[in-house]
């Protein structure tokens, strides 16, 4: 589990160790990912804490082979780290662009083919990959997460496809994509204009989430839109590009409204 020092992976690893699971829990902040384990384990749960940094291809292998090596084989692997910096391509920096690329895009295809070279010779596992609405949809004033995430969809089901190709059953991908969620990433966005189309939709709970991805563990599936509503509604928007186009700026105003209205039930509890 990658990412799970806080947040939503923390939650998910938190309801995965109570599901009977030994849960590596990783993340680029160490003391972090050994806090969220000792949590776990002061539930009666297994849980192991790791620092690893998702954008260090080795140190991904190294992780599948620490979560060999703890539970006796791989039989989940969650890519969830991610980052999300606002504002058009732009304005943002080239150091910038780059880091949302290694953790959101390459992180999760370094963890995709770390647990891949686990999960093939032994012809059975399950990678979930944590990707966003922003992967089936434009996003205004966060087109670079978006890019990332659309990145993270397109290795999903491709890999899934190529799986398939090759006569693999038992090797499952799934990637869940969420509306916006209250946690510590999206908090930081709640002044923030280029952050609005965020807080278009109903703001999930990181429970919400965990939710889901305790059904995908139980009922693999390649691609899971959270709520299912709203994957449907924003893929409305891929038929009718030039439509979706010219009312831009009126989402991006009615999403500035829900995200000042958040911000202040926020301030007012």
């Amino acid at each position: 589990m990658t990412g799970a020092g806080g947040g939503l992976g923390r939650e998910i690893a938190t309801r995965l160790g109570a599901a009977g699971f030994h849960v590596l829990v990783t993340d680029v902040d160490g003391a972090a990912a050994h806090a969220a384990a000792a949590e776990i384990s002061a539930a009666g749960d297994a849980a192991t804490g790791l620092e690893l940094d998702v954008r260090d291809q080795g140190a991904m292998r190294r992780a599948a082979r620490a979560a060999v090596e703890a539970a006796g084989s791989l039989a989940l692997w969650v890519n969830n780290a991610g980052i999300l910096l606002t504002g058009p391509v732009w304005e943002q920096d080239d150091a910038q662009r780059r880091l949302m690329f290694e953790v959101n895009a390459l992180g999760t295809m370094h963890g995709t083919v770390a647990a891949l070279e686990v999960m093939r010779p032994a012809r059975t596992g399950h990678i979930i990959n944590v990707g966003s609405l922003a992967g089936l949809v434009s996003v205004p004033g966060e087109g670079v997460y978006a890019a990332t995430k659309h990145a993270v969809v397109g290795l999903s089901t491709s890999t899934l496809a190529d799986l398939r190709a090759a006569g693999e059953r038992e090797v499952h991908i799934s990637c869940i994509c969420p509306d916006g969620m209250w946690t510590p990433m999206l908090h930081d966005k709640l002044d923030d204009p280029q952050a609005s189309m965020s807080f278009s939709g109903q703001l999930l709970q990181p429970e919400d989430v965990a939710d889901a991805v305790l059904r995908l563990v139980d009922r693999p599936r390649p691609v899971l839109a959270l709520p299912r509503w709203r994957g449907v509604e924003v893929r409305l928007f891929d038929l009718v590009p030039g439509l979706a186009m010219r009312a831009v700026p009126l989402v991006v105003r009615m999403s500035r409204v829900q995200q000042r209205a958040a911000a202040r039930r926020l301030r007012n509890t």
